[in-house]
């Protein structure tokens, strides 16, 4: 929220981005959306000029997940619900300016901008590690797809992330007879390349830009940063 000391020029009023593996249940709109929306009309009856900007993610692991239960490809999943989700916000009357998804062009073209920005100028840590690999799938897993039985309580099916019957955060390296969950094959490891960006080099101005620059802004946004 704006301080009662500053005003700023315009305003960019963004949301966190719904997975498109489901649909927005009521949950996401009370703790989310309604608010920010409340927030856009707020602004806009006052004269200001604000961009309310949101869409749907489009990439990760929950959205392969639904596609291998359905078997149908994560491209049918995501543009399924997708159009859910914005027709949803639409006869809710969401006032988005603006609402994409992370498979655009103009996203996919960003986001490799800001990496290669990066990579050329040797902003990341390159590491290369052993993760595991299905041999009949022929693919890195994601730990969700890595089952196991729990070293904590013995529990069969436990994830590689965590253990549904006793809630113990995991990793796939702790679990007893690690397999995959696509396959059942036994998985074997192999090296992979990653790129790690050291948030710790730019806690200097991070801290003065998040704490000193916006006193608007809640105090534990910036351990979200810097943690």
């Amino acid at each position: 929220m704006e301080s009662s000391n500053k005003h700023f020029k315009r305003y960019t009023v963004t949301t966190a981005l719904p997975y498109a593996n489901g649909p927005v249940h009521i949950g996401h709109l009370a703790g989310v959306y309604i608010p920010a929306d409340t927030y856009v009309r707020y602004l806009r009856m006052r004269g200001e000029d604000v961009l309310f900007v949101g869409g749907s993610d489009e990439h990760g692991v929950p959205i392969t997940i639904k596609a291998e239960k359905e078997g149908v490809t994560p491209q049918d999943i995501v543009d399924r619900y997708h159009a859910i989700i914005k027709k949803s916000f639409e006869e809710l009357g969401i006032s988005y300016d603006i609402y994409s998804r992370t498979s655009s062009k103009m996203h996919r073209a960003t986001a490799q901008e800001f990496f290669k920005k990066l990579y050329d100028e040797g902003k990341f840590i390159e590491k290369e590690t052993e993760q595991y690999f299905d041999p009949e799938r022929q693919k890195f897993l994601s730990d969700r797809y890595i089952v196991g039985t729990c070293p904590k309580c013995g529990a069969e099916g436990a994830y590689g992330d965590q253990c549904e019957k006793c809630g113990s955060s995991l990793s796939p390296d702790e679990l007893i007879n690690p397999h995959s969950q696509l396959s059942g094959a036994a998985l074997v490891k192999k090296p992979t390349k990653h790129w790690y960006l050291p948030l710790d080099q730019y806690e200097g101005w991070l801290r003065e830009w998040i704490l000193e620059g916006h006193k608007e802004w809640k105090s534990f946004i910036f351990f979200i940063f810097i943690r």
